[in-house]
């Protein structure tokens, strides 16, 4: 178990409202590399799919990237000039700043891109964060690599129902969503306050809240564990809750609109591992290494 953790004002961590034009500036830039990714892929005759199979991200991420709707990481970008056979700079829209990007060596621009990763690594220090729906093997996984870590599991959920006092489920019906995610942001702000190192398990909505997921992203390296649906389902009535099921013919075409729904936000996450069909010892084998490489 954790040790307890200290309240952080949370109106520290607020950001100041974006000004207009610096955001009309940002989705120009979006919609310039979303342009360059589509003009690419078309000139290859890619699909959307196996563009996004190569490098390893979700195809509804990439449907954003290429529709400027989508603010690619570095490491995405890097790793779709890559596909194309070309440096991230190729994919960059034009523009002095970008020029100059460009007419780097492409070792030196390599360093450059390493040095950027290697600030946002530093800021996420060794916290994993586990992503995915129900039954994907967070809690399961989350608690093994912590063992194996020798660092803190966290559990946003149960953090939240010790806090208030009740099941997650009487906090969203009594409560509300937004509520809800409010408890959730301000956990994870007093995590990331406490705890340099640990394996935190997130609820599968939090990809719902834009700002908390894109927190979890910048101080977390952040892994999506991925199941089929019937591999979610199974599991989770496994464990005896029977609720998914209950009253409702269409629970699976439910959980499969939810998949596909959040699988553009999870594709967000730094790395994936797939355990459907796997055991615990299978995945946690796989996963320890994925976690150890993010660390650098």
């Amino acid at each position: 178990m954790p040790k307890p953790v200290k309240r952080v004002d949370a109106s520290r961590s607020r950001r100041p409202a974006t000004p207009r034009l610096e955001r009309d500036e940002k989705s120009s830039i979006l919609r310039d590399v979303g342009a360059l990714v589509r003009s690419e892929r078309a000139r290859r005759g890619m699909t959307r799919r196996a563009l996004a199979e190569a490098c390893q991200t979700s195809e509804r991420y990439l449907a954003q990237i290429e529709s400027g709707a989508g603010n690619p990481s570095v490491l995405v970008l890097d790793a779709i000039a890559r596909v194309f056979g070309l440096t991230a700079a190729d994919l960059m829209p034009a523009g002095e700043a970008f020029r100059r990007l460009r007419n780097l060596p492409q070792g030196k621009l390599a360093a450059l891109m390493r040095a950027v990763e290697t600030g946002a690594s530093a800021n996420r220090a060794r916290r994993i964060a586990l992503v995915g729906l129900r039954g994907a093997g967070k809690s399961t996984l989350g608690t093994a690599l912590a063992e194996r870590l020798a660092c803190p599991f966290i559990e946003i959920d149960k953090m939240i129902e010790r806090e208030h006092g009740a099941p997650v489920a009487t906090l969203f019906e009594v409560y509300g969503q937004g509520t809800f995610r409010r408890y959730e942001r301000e956990c994870l702000q007093r995590i990331v306050a406490e705890f340099d190192a640990g394996v935190i398990a997130t609820a599968g909505g939090i990809v719902a809240d834009d700002g908390t997921f894109s927190q979890l992203l910048d101080q977390a390296h952040v892994i999506w564990l991925q199941a089929s649906p019937a591999e979610h389902m199974r599991r989770v009535m496994e464990q005896g809750d029977f609720r998914p099921m209950s009253h409702n013919r269409d629970a699976m075409n439910d959980l499969v609109a939810i998949l596909d729904a959040r699988a553009a936000d999870y594709g967000r996450a730094h790395a994936r591992l797939d355990t459907s069909g796997k055991d615990v010892a299978t995945c946690l084998e796989e996963l320890a290494p994925i976690a150890t490489r993010l660390f650098g």
